[in-house]
């Protein structure tokens, strides 16, 4: 039996889709490499590096609502189309920047357009996808991330050692070839053009039978309680960024390079299995499906206090990478199912907006325990977050939406 099967009574759109976002992740190498260019090439402390970082940071932050109303407001390939193409735009000019008073509102507009791709996108599969194929919609879209993610950031590492500016050069242009390829599907490929008509109709006709007075989302107690459940795992997954690297280098003494293979190790099995698991999964309830997920994240992380070398801390990785494999489609599936059809985008805008502050979060958390309480400590805290999201999502069914 073929576990992928599943995957051809996808709708063509998905497919179109996740080829543009693999075009674009496929080029993506200047974010990663940002804090090395400011340093190395421009000669800026690493403080003034962090600076920088933390204005794209909060830049994606804050505009992720805003970015989810334009995607309702203007539809969300639309606002995919005008994203890729204006960043790619920016992304060519940013070596023409040296002055950091240029450089930090150039990388809040970078951060604007670019983020706003996330929402729109969640919020695009969400309208052309039925609801029993939106979990594996989304994890193939997550497939076409991480394939583009295994490429980008490791051409980077060999363009940086040929020219700075040009890590900024080719994801400009795959960021264009990507905006491109949108462009031409939604002008030339008439399934494509069909499947985009239907889901504006559908939309405006939820627009014209909604209340006549919206109230915010966040009034929706159900999407709320969502929202909020789910800040704890977010930090969970986010130490796989700040606090593992450190663990593994200051108290398992394994090289750097040791961080460069649990990654590999992590997008091999993305890669692998997180389609055929999540067509396995299709019929689990969102509450089975979220819990496990937030568990597995807490347990990936949790072992770690018995981690004593590479082998021990693979089993880490191999754990939590299951957990995100089964959490993230299932949450970006049951978001789908949470929001009203005319506002799927601001919906999907604050569940990016969660993600950005989970961001926030982990470092600054992940970092002061791993500190001044050590390591045990730190897994400790982060095996109980992840069962407090857990415990969380298990009373999904008893929230419902406010009327």
């Amino acid at each position: 039996m073929n576990p992928w099967r599943g995957l051809g009574h996808l709708p063509r759109a998905v497919w179109i889709l996740s080829f543009v976002t693999l075009i674009n992740r496929a080029g993506m190498m200047a974010l990663p490499f940002l804090v090395l260019y400011l340093t190395k090439n421009l000669g800026y402390a690493a403080t003034t590096a962090g600076l920088v970082i933390t204005m794209y940071g909060l830049g994606a932050l804050i505009f992720a609502p805003i970015s989810g109303k334009l995607s309702d407001r203007f539809g969300p390939f639309r606002l995919m189309q005008y994203s890729l193409l204006l960043s790619g735009v920016i992304l060519l000019c940013f070596p023409l920047a040296a002055k950091l008073e240029v450089i930090l509102p150039l990388t809040l507009i970078w951060a604007i357009i670019s983020e706003a791709f996330r929402p729109a996108s969640l919020s695009a599969i969400t309208g052309i996808v039925p609801p029993e194929q939106r979990k594996a919609a989304y994890a193939l879209n997550r497939l076409a991330i991480n394939l583009g993610m295994s490429l980008g950031p490791a051409a980077g590492g060999f363009l940086i050692l040929i020219s700075y500016p040009m890590l900024f050069w080719v994801d400009g242009a795959t960021s264009l070839l990507a905006g491109a390829v949108l462009t031409f599907a939604l002008r030339k490929d008439q399934k494509f053009s069909t499947a985009i008509a239907q889901l504006q109709t559908e939309v405006s006709l939820s627009r014209a039978t909604a209340n006549a007075s919206p109230r915010m989302a966040l009034a929706d107690q159900r999407l709320l309680f969502f929202l909020l459940a789910i800040i704890p795992v977010v930090i969970v997954f986010f130490q796989h960024e700040s606090t593992l690297p450190l663990f593994l280098v200051g108290d398992l003494h394994l090289p750097e390079s040791a961080y460069g293979i649990l990654f590999s190790v992590n997008t091999i099995l993305i890669v692998l299995a997180e389609v055929p698991l999540n067509l396995a999964m299709a019929h689990w309830s969102h509450r089975h499906t979220l819990t496990l997920g937030a568990f597995l994240f807490g347990l990936g992380f949790g072992v770690n206090i018995f981690a004593v070398g590479l082998l021990s801390a693979a089993l880490s990785v191999v754990i939590w990478t299951f957990g995100e494999m089964v959490f993230l489609p299932g949450a970006a599936a049951y978001m789908a199912e949470t929001a009203p059809a005319e506002r799927r985008g601001e919906y999907m805008g604050l569940y990016q907006m969660t993600f950005s502050l989970g961001f926030t979060l982990s470092g600054w958390i992940g970092t002061s325990l791993f500190q001044y309480a050590g390591s045990a400590a730190l897994w400790a805290i982060m095996f109980l977050a992840g069962c407090v999201s857990a415990g969380a999502l298990w009373r999904l069914d008893r929230k419902k939406s406010t009327p």
